[in-house]
């Protein structure tokens, strides 16, 4: 009886997290420093930028030479959002992670930090700082 309740109480908490990471899901546009990019976020986890046309991330992408994939993880349980985008490269599984930040300013409307630092952004008043606009 007692795993039945705890499945009745857990199914609606892991489906609700979901439902709030799917609003991430696609690809949005922004510009920075006078440039226009996209970030694209998918069902499985994995996460795209595409910079001058060049396409950096995804299941595999290549970087000097060397394979790699970048993942994300999204923290929705925080005020602003936290989303840690995970560079990792194949071969010898080392990871680099870069920190981010997202407010939700509508469903296709979100403020977006990035920190190349190793430090998670506090704001979005930084040169780091944009707003992304879903694709449609």
């Amino acid at each position: 009886m007692k795993k039945i309740l705890i499945l009745l109480i857990t199914i609606p908490l892991l489906s609700l997290n979901t439902i709030n990471n799917n609003k991430f899901i696609g690809k949005w546009i922004g510009e920075s420093k006078g440039e226009i990019g996209y970030i694209s976020f998918d069902k499985e986890g994995y996460a795209v930028f595409e910079i001058q046309g060049q396409i950096f991330g995804g299941k595999e992408f290549v970087l000097n030479g060397k394979k790699g994939m970048m993942t994300y993880k999204i923290n929705n349980k925080v005020n602003p959002i936290e989303i840690d985008l995970i560079v990792t490269k194949i071969e010898s599984k080392e990871e680099m992670k870069l920190f981010c930040i997202a407010n939700f300013k509508n469903e296709n409307e979100m403020e977006f930090a990035i920190n190349f630092e190793n430090k998670r952004p506090v704001d979005f008043n930084t040169e780091d700082s944009m707003i992304l606009k879903r694709e449609k």
